[in-house]
């Protein structure tokens, strides 16, 4: 990992593994309909994070995309996992949402879309730090299913004071 803002890896709280929806919902501002990380499985060396996404039908964005056959659309793909990452900055940060500081989706790199995903798929979520300079912290981040990858890309965010 290229770093210019090093933390203490050592001295960093690391929240409870398997990191539940309640806990999960302390790091990251989005709610429901919005949040797409169901669960955080691990954390390794500060540096690498996964969860998942359990998708059903119930899912709103299937009854529109689309009504005789649904798939997940890919750009919530890569909000899941923006979401997943924006965790693991949170957590290297020491901070949450209400303390007034949060991650904004700043771009992508290097997007490529492999597979559809359905309802009853579990979508799972990596993330590796790769960059971390001056408020602006780089990710490079694979979906999978069933042990295939669905989605990767080169995720960007940015540190963002919330408005009071």
């Amino acid at each position: 990992m290229m770093n210019s803002e090093q933390p203490n890896l050592d001295a960093l709280k690391l929240p409870e593994l398997p990191m539940q929806i309640q806990t999960i919902r302390e790091y990251l501002p989005h709610q429901y309909p919005f949040l797409l990380v169901d669960r955080v499985t691990s954390i390794e060396n500060m540096t690498k994070i996964q969860g998942y996404k359990n998708l059903t039908m119930n899912e709103e964005f299937f009854q529109g995309h689309f009504p005789h056959y649904p798939i997940m659309p890919g750009v919530l793909i890569m909000e899941a996992l923006a979401q997943l990452s924006g965790i693991l900055g949170m957590i290297i940060l020491q901070q949450k949402p209400e303390d007034g500081d949060t991650f904004l989706f700043a771009g992508m790199e290097h997007v490529r879309f492999k597979k559809q995903v359905v309802p009853g798929d579990q979508l799972i979520l990596n993330s590796e730090l790769i960059l971390n300079r001056r408020g602006v912290f780089k990710f490079h981040a694979t979906a999978c299913v069933d042990d295939k990858i669905v989605a990767q890309a080169e995720i960007i965010l940015s540190r963002q004071t919330l408005p009071s």
